[in-house]
């Protein structure tokens, strides 16, 4: 290998990033822009679930039981209602996600011991959210019925009855329960895999398109040569970009990155490589920017952000799949950069990620340096 031709290329290139903005925008302003978006947009938490409240009994009782639920941060009150069919309309028109329906001799059974039973509506069309309504309603409920047994004995001045299980949670390495945290470490590798892999397939084919890949092929650079040179700027780039989703998780999105940072950036060096080199590989087989960067989509984007465990947990998909997503390396690096940030464990623990991530890096070099031939056909 000659290193002055190598660097011959990598200048090469990094003087047309520069002369070409819209490379050099899409290259850092995208991700940036990507982060944020998602960042904001995308979460997991379901909290201020919109409720209407149907009142029947408007007793003391009733309104001290309503305000277990509007006290909450889990439930926002959007109206009072005086029947089913205004509840129906409200969950209809998406003005409210449940109804809480209270009846008439609610605070009277209360008084007398009796039970008071209470319904809860819920618009199953989202079922996810639907089913973390009815957990936070049984919550609510569950916590107010405890406090009516207790006032209760201490009222006949009987002992309060012992729990026969009582559980103690105690929550490990995401201790707010923000969905955030563990969106977006896996959120900078769903990016950086997908731009990664368009800036070098992109770059490629458009040599073959403007036909200069052709004086390329006609100079003396060996073709793993050409294919490092090229390497070189976008790897640069590839760990700004790093550098910089690493500092807007930290300022902007206040996401603790409790592992080291040696390490978290190690592995995405690796994970950069292979994904360039990918994206690299792609150009070669496509020639045409058009097709490269569909290509490119379908091999990275859906994977990454399907089948590498980013919005969707592996144990819960199909078996075939799950088997399916030992060949997304974006899986790995979601693993290994998410043990970092929310765990901050090492190599001790994530050494089968990393090797992973080695070898789809070293195979996708070899490759694309294997593919590409130094000739027109």
């Amino acid at each position: 290998m000659n290193l002055v031709r190598l660097w011959a290329v990598a200048r090469k290139e990094f003087i047309h990033i520069i002369r070409d903005p819209r490379s050099l925008g899409m290259a850092i302003g995208l991700p940036m822009m990507l982060l944020v978006l998602f960042g904001y947009a995308l979460t997991l938490d379901v909290d201020r679930i919109p409720l209407v409240v149907w009142d029947q009994s408007s007793s003391a009782g009733s309104r001290d039981f309503t305000s277990r639920f509007t006290g909450s941060r889990y439930f926002s009150l959007v109206g009072h209602v005086d029947g089913y069919g205004w509840m129906e309309r409200a969950i209809d028109r998406r003005e409210a996600l449940a109804g809480l329906v209270i009846p008439a001799d609610f605070d009277r059974r209360l008084s007398s011991g009796a039970a008071a039973p209470v319904q809860f509506i819920v618009d199953g069309s989202d079922s996810n959210t639907a089913t973390f309504a009815i957990g936070y309603a049984e919550s609510v409920t569950e916590g107010y019925s405890r406090q009516l047994a207790l006032e209760a004995s201490r009222r006949f001045g009987l002992p309060p009855a012992a729990a026969p299980l009582e559980v103690r949670a105690r929550v490990w390495f995401n201790s707010d329960m923000e969905s955030k945290d563990f969106i977006i470490p896996g959120l900078i590798a769903v990016i950086m895999m997908v731009i990664a892999a368009l800036l070098t397939s992109l770059t490629v084919a458009r040599e073959w398109e403007r036909g200069t890949m052709e004086q390329l092929i006609s100079t003396p650079v060996r073709g793993h040569e050409l294919i490092l040179g090229k390497l070189v700027p976008y790897f640069a780039i590839g760990m700004l970009d790093v550098l910089i989703a690493v500092l807007m998780g930290r300022f902007l999105f206040h996401v603790p990155l409790r592992g080291s940072v040696v390490l978290l950036f190690a592995v995405a060096a690796v994970f950069l490589v292979g994904a360039l080199s990918l994206g690299m590989l792609v150009g070669i087989i496509a020639r045409n920017q058009l097709l490269a960067m569909q290509m490119g989509m379908i091999l990275t984007l859906l994977p990454a952000f399907l089948l590498s465990g980013f919005a969707y947990a592996i144990p819960n998909m199909p078996r075939p799949i799950q088997l399916v997503t030992y060949l997304v390396p974006a899986r790995y690096f979601v693993l290994l950069i998410r043990g970092i940030y929310l765990k901050g464990v090492g190599l001790r623990v994530l050494a089968w990620d990393a090797l992973m991530l080695c070898i789809f890096a070293a195979a996708m070099l070899a490759l694309a340096n294997g593919k590409f031939k130094k000739r027109l056909q």
